[in-house]
């Protein structure tokens, strides 16, 4: 390796380390102040609620990775200009593109590191906190999941347990239904089957049940049961897919597909995180070509508000775009690739001048 290729990697590197240790040190400090309030009427140690938040931070690192990569070459080039090592490189035929070319690469391969290595981790760690979570919860005696024989539900209202089972989700109904009702000591009450459950509601309409109670078997029209569930909180439910690595979403993908439920937030997660080496590498590029173009004009104060400003915006037309494709206004994968399509232009259009300054 080149001697100045190392010290571009190194000095990368450094700033990398500053900036993702700054992030993690605020966000785990900001979890235990929720753990605080969370727990406030639970006997539990400081110690547990650090414990906690250090497994809930990961996760919540990997969705601000941009913002820390945008800030981490950021830190990169004001040490270059500082030093005055931009000029040093200058005068020895290192132009700002091989730079750039430099560190995007590097940043590719970090990109791709923390995709396989780190999200995986870090949704293991973030799955054990909401199980250990959940045990605190109100939240603890109910349960939604989907697996190959379909959607299951644990449902306890009116000291009753009713353990729900359908084999396929149809917009607001459930299909081909099995409701087995229990009492408090898991005694079996009432078994109820129906081809289609309305579930718009907390008030369930079960289509023509047959109904088997003290081994007699009788149908009715319809009938009404109250549930903690409805549509949007199933929905909710799976909603938390950074509690799942790669090889858990592929699975539960299968079983949605299974269900006949809605492929389009799993899809969207997965595009995104599959994405995400490239999307960091892009970054890392618009944030190179904006310090090389304000770099000896303005102070570090204004370089980095600049970089907290321009990560906002990055973030929420992001944001914009995948509710507009989760929600199925625009082609999921437009979505998710516009801003890299967006990004790709504006930095193709920009480096080509920037050999110029």
């Amino acid at each position: 390796m080149k001697v100045y290729v190392k010290f571009l990697i190194d000095l990368f590197n450094v700033s990398f380390l500053k900036v993702f240790f700054s992030f993690f040190m605020i966000i785990l400090i900001t979890n235990i102040l929720e753990q605080i309030e969370f727990f406030k009427n639970f006997d539990v140690s400081f110690l547990y609620l650090i414990f906690l938040s250090f497994l809930n931070t990961p996760s919540i690192i990997f969705e601000i990775l941009p913002f820390i990569f945008l800030l981490s070459t950021q830190v990169f080039f004001i040490y270059l200009i500082d030093k005055k090592e931009l000029e040093i490189f200058k005068y020895n035929g290192l132009t700002n593109l091989i730079m750039i070319k430099i560190i995007s690469f590097y940043a590719f391969i970090i990109g791709l590191i923390f995709v396989i290595f780190f999200y995986n981790t870090s949704a293991a760690m973030k799955n054990s906190y909401l199980l250990i979570k959940n045990k605190y919860s109100n939240d603890n005696k109910y349960l939604a999941v989907v697996t190959d024989n379909g959607l299951w539900i644990k449902d306890e209202i009116e000291d009753k347990i009713n353990i729900i089972n359908a084999n396929k989700v149809d917009n607001q109904f459930l299909l081909d239904v099995s409701i087995t009702q229990l009492n408090k000591n898991f005694d079996v009450l009432k078994i109820i089957q129906s081809d289609k459950v309305d579930i718009s509601s907390f008030e369930w309409k079960i289509k023509e049940p047959v109904i088997l109670n003290n081994n007699q078997e009788y149908s009715l029209s319809q009938l009404l049961l109250k549930s903690n569930f409805d549509l949007r909180k199933i929905n909710s439910l799976f909603s938390n897919l950074s509690s799942l690595t790669v090889f858990k979403l592929i699975e539960l993908r299968k079983s949605y597909k299974i269900l006949n439920y809605s492929l389009v937030d799993i899809d969207s997660h997965l595009y995104r995180v599959i994405s995400y080496p490239i999307y960091l590498t892009l970054i890392t590029i618009f944030s190179s070509i904006i310090m090389l173009n304000i770099g000896y004009q303005k102070n570090t104060f204004y370089k980095i508000t600049l970089g907290i400003f321009l990560s906002v915006i990055i973030y929420y037309i992001n944001y914009f775009l995948n509710i507009l494709g989760t929600n199925e206004k625009i082609p999921l994968i437009l979505s998710i690739f516009m801003p890299l399509v967006m990004l790709s232009i504006i930095n193709s259009i920009s480096i080509i001048k920037i050999n110029e300054k």
